[in-house]
């Protein structure tokens, strides 16, 4: 009989970060040329937010040692003791199966060697060998988090577009300043449990000036959709608002003296980081809506 209950499965799929990955590629989806069935598109959305569940709950399995040692993990299923790290395993693997194989028996094959290979990236690449092994895990790690448009975008096409890798490639420059400045107030607790993160192998001020390079980057990426042409000047000027705030947000955090117990400009920049992210997918969506329904891009 498993072990648990609704909510502590549920809790396994990593809701939060699902529902970024499920936004990011239902942007990926909508920006991509072509249709797509309504209701392939809603099983395909499925697909992937299940392959995304996947993947926490076998980044759960394997993490659950350290897990128990950091404030913000240790009531998680598996470290809390309410779902056994064998369950875990067994969701985790049939998950992966059943959502890379639906979506390859619906949609089509390419988007579903896609979902399979961020799930191994992630729950192999990352979390076994990568966040243990080097401080660049999370720069490297981070594509895992990325990969969503370009699925979504395989989803309507059948293809791998110039587009879509630019949609990765914002996500993708976004993740280390995000996760940095969380390490940064987190320090402790990945001290504790041994993962070697940037501010505990080369320290607060190394990990400040790759905060802003990062931040530079993003915001760079951010408006390159409008110069490329498939984003309007709209959605370019929304883009360059957010990521000058993104490096204002970054440079508050350079500025910040080293060893400042509170971290109040990090702790700003990690919550700032969530709302750029969805910003400019969000502008994203629309001005893909509007080109869609009205023909013009905005």
């Amino acid at each position: 009989m498993l072990d648990g209950d609704a909510g502590d499965y549920f809790a396994l799929l990593k809701p939060r970060v699902m529902s970024l990955v499920v936004f990011t590629a239902f942007v990926g989806m909508l920006l991509a040329p072509g249709e797509i069935h309504p209701v392939l598109g809603f099983l395909a959305i499925v697909c992937i937010a299940v392959g995304a569940g996947a993947s926490g709950a076998l980044n759960m399995w394997y993490d659950a040692d350290i897990d128990v040692l950091m404030g913000r993990t240790a009531k998680r299923p598996v470290p809390a003791g309410k779902v056994s790290a064998e369950t875990t395993l067994a969701f985790g693997l049939f998950l992966s199966v059943f959502s890379v194989g639906v979506l390859g028996l619906t949609v089509n094959w390419l988007s579903a060697g896609l979902l399979a290979f961020t799930i191994f990236f992630y729950a192999v690449i990352y979390t076994m060998w990568l966040k243990r092994s080097t401080p660049h895990n999370i720069v490297i790690g981070g594509a895992a988090g990325a990969f969503p448009p370009i699925i979504g975008w395989a989803c309507v096409t059948n293809s791998i577009s110039i587009e879509s890798i630019v949609l990765f490639s914002i996500i993708f420059l976004w993740t280390p300043a995000h996760f940095w400045a969380l390490a940064l107030f987190k320090s402790a607790d990945y001290g504790r449990a041994g993962v070697p993160m940037l501010p505990n192998v080369s320290g607060e001020r190394a990990t400040k000036h790759q905060i802003v390079l990062y931040a530079v980057l993003t915001a760079i990426s951010g408006v390159v959709p409008t110069l490329m042409g498939f984003a309007g000047i709209v959605y370019g000027i929304v883009a360059a608002a957010l990521g000058v705030a993104f490096i204002w947000y970054s440079v508050k955090t350079w500025q910040m003296p080293d060893g400042d117990e509170k971290m109040i400009p990090a702790k700003k920049l990690f919550g700032y980081s969530l709302l750029y992210l969805f910003g400019v997918f969000t502008a994203l969506a629309v001005d893909g809506l509007v080109a869609k329904f009205f023909g013009v891009v905005a």
